[in-house]
């Protein structure tokens, strides 16, 4: 029976990653039905962001009241509303009030889904659990793709996606006894219930959290940047051409989901602050080929080595929480963990744009080597805060 809770938690993280690529790949057909400029799509997104903020910051008061099974079904049930709402849509600020719900829904499931699985499975699961997401990423623009070019439009892209996170749902309530079992066997429901949630200003206070707040925003910051803007980079820095350089610009994100499911095999043998290392050190490698002046391929390779580099880490990160901070506290600082890195995947990119605009996208490399210094400088901070005051 934990074998099946283990199933669904991993089409749950395909479904996470579904709805993910969506707008992006249905904007350009949306903007102009809509009568907006195409810029607005960031409008969109930004909302979606503040909603994934917010229910991150509050997932350990419900995941402490409700549990982690209710908050996800709940929380994928919020989102396939919201998916519906998008389907729907006339109107610019339609999609912007349906992007509320989506942005709560989505934030309380993959701060309820990465605590749960960092409590109850080993380091491996979170890795292949982290690649099963990007399957999920991979196959919604897809899906979105295989409507349009069958000329029924973006709409029916959003509900195919809906009717998935429906069954989803079902499933989900279906299976809520499974996923109290298993809390019960270890003993962790007991424990949460007599465990008040922390809170925001209590949870900042634990030594190590801010640092690992750092950490994560430092992380995705890098990996939404270089993801962006690695095309961008190719075509106007080393003159590629636009439409061969979106197919190799696809590779940083098969470098992350191969390199996610070939760290399963290794992470429950190195441990999580090994492969965190090890993650830090190909990202190294990637970023000083993407400097060397030898011509597209050191580029490529470097770009590849950039996803590799980046696969191990945000998963082992989270699976570090309840060993770093206590088991107690593990919901509440992966909340903020959470609430960390959609800060980062939300500036920084947007950041980095205004530096090209001044600057020249040359500065690329720059400035993924500034935000992997920080990180390596502040994830090695929580492992001396951690070492030294052993929770």
């Amino acid at each position: 029976m934990i074998h099946l809770l283990l199933v669904i938690i991993y089409i749950s993280f395909i479904s996470l990653g579904l709805p993910d690529g969506l707008l992006g790949a249905a904007w350009p057909s949306m903007y102009e039905p809509l009568q907006v400029p195409v810029s607005y799509a960031g409008i969109i997104s930004m909302i979606i962001a503040g909603g994934t903020v917010f229910s991150a910051l509050f997932s350990e008061r419900l995941e402490k009241k409700f549990g982690a099974g209710l908050v996800t079904a709940v929380s994928v049930a919020m989102t396939a509303v919201a998916l519906f709402g998008f389907a729907s849509s006339t109107q610019f600020w339609h999609l912007c009030l349906w992007g509320i719900p989506y942005g709560l829904g989505a934030g309380s499931v993959d701060a309820a889904l990465n605590n749960f699985v960092a409590l109850h499975y080993k380091s491996r699961h979170m890795s292949w659990l982290h690649c099963f997401w990007g399957v999920g990423c991979s196959l919604g623009p897809y899906a979105m793709a295989f409507f349009l070019t069958a000329g029924m439009g973006w709409n029916y892209g959003y509900l195919s996606i809906f009717a998935l996170q429906i069954i989803l749902t079902i499933v989900l309530f279906i299976s809520l006894p499974l996923w109290k079992k298993k809390a019960a066997e270890e003993g962790v429901m007991s424990q949460a219930e007599n465990v008040k949630p922390l809170g925001l200003a209590n949870t900042v206070k634990i030594r190590g959290v801010k640092a690992v707040m750092g950490t994560f925003l430092c992380y995705c910051a890098l990996e939404q940047t270089a993801g962006l803007w690695a095309v961008s980079y190719i075509v106007l820095e080393k003159g590629l051409n636009a439409e061969i350089a979106a197919k190799w610009g696809a590779l940083f994100y098969i470098g992350i989901t191969v390199g996610r499911f070939l760290a399963g095999f290794i992470s429950d043998k190195l441990g999580d602050k090994k492969m965190i290392r090890l993650g830090i050190g190909i990202l190294i490698a990637g970023i000083i080929m993407m400097f060397l002046p030898f011509g597209m391929v050191c580029t490529i390779i470097g770009l590849l080595a950039i996803g590799l580099g980046c696969a191990p880490i945000y998963p082992c990160l989270i699976h570090a929480t309840p060993n770093n901070f206590g088991k107690e506290a593990s919901q509440a600082v992966i909340g903020v963990q959470m609430a960390s890195a959609y800060v980062g995947t939300t500036i920084m990119p947007p950041v980095f744009g205004w530096l090209a605009d001044w600057l020249g996208i040359g500065i690329l490399p720059i400035f993924l080597c500034v935000l992997l210094a920080l990180m390596l400088g502040l994830s090695e901070g929580v492992n001396y805060i951690v070492k030294k005051y052993r929770y």
